[in-house]
């Protein structure tokens, strides 16, 4: 296993990766980028939440082949979208081609966050970034809400321990190095893992969880998107309040 030593810097800026590179095949035909909550896109929303944050200085949108003239367009309206590539056939292939848009760019923090997330809020980003400024990895996540049981062939092989358990969400943050040393041996070795921070703990580090919001949902199925204009009215009415 190789180990990295992780130095603790004062990271003043931050970049982002934001994936929407996706088939929405759950979506029923529907392009959940582009549905509209509030008047805006999926895709707009989540754009914004990390354009409003100050320490965010640009941000890459990764697209698939059939978004990439609307991600184009709208990418003149943010003035810290830095960059829209095109995706790859695997959502790790796609986080790696936002990396490499930033390969030049210095040794940053890079938040990778799902386009599909819209209600990601100001101050978890911050605490991510801070986190991962300390740690090198951090990673947002809530407490499991239900009981996990491990099942083979249609019967309960062990119930999990719920107190230990975490879903992840995004924003995941890595620092810049460690994000590409962790994809690239990942890529050697064949291996796809389930989410990004898990490249880097096969290399030796160790991730901090940042406890996120159960709103921030990932907008998946038809489902989700009503859930999505409860959660944004909600929101609004906790603004107003």
């Amino acid at each position: 296993m190789i180990m990295l030593k992780l130095i603790t810097s004062d990271f003043e800026m931050s970049e982002v990766v934001i994936v929407g590179a996706g088939a929405s095949t759950r979506m029923k035909g529907v392009n959940k980028l582009l549905l509209k909550i509030d008047g805006k896109t999926v895709i707009e929303k989540s754009i914004e939440a990390f354009q409003n944050v100050s320490s965010v200085e640009r941000i890459v949108l990764v697209s698939s082949e059939q978004n990439f003239p609307f991600f184009n367009e709208i990418s003149n309206n943010y003035s810290k979208i830095f960059d829209v590539v095109k995706g790859g056939k695997e959502r790790q292939d796609s986080v790696y081609n936002g990396l490499k848009a930033l390969e030049k760019t210095g040794e940053n923090i890079v938040l990778i966050h799902d386009g599909a997330r819209p209600f990601i809020s100001k101050e978890i980003i911050e605490k991510t970034e801070k986190e991962c400024e300390n740690h090198g990895a951090a990673v947002v996540a809530v407490k499991a809400k239900n009981t996990i049981k491990i099942v083979r062939d249609g019967f309960v092989e062990r119930t999990l321990d719920r107190s230990l358990l975490w879903e992840m969400q995004t924003p995941q943050a890595l620092k810049k190095s460690i994000a590409l040393k962790a994809f690239e041996k990942a890529f050697q070795e064949g291996f796809y893992g389930t989410d990004d921070v898990q490249l880097a703990e096969r290399i030796g580090v160790k991730t901090k969880i940042v406890e996120g919001s159960y709103y921030n949902i990932k907008i998946t199925t038809p489902e989700d998107v009503k859930i999505a204009e409860i959660i944004s009215s909600e929101l609004k009415n906790e603004s107003v309040n």
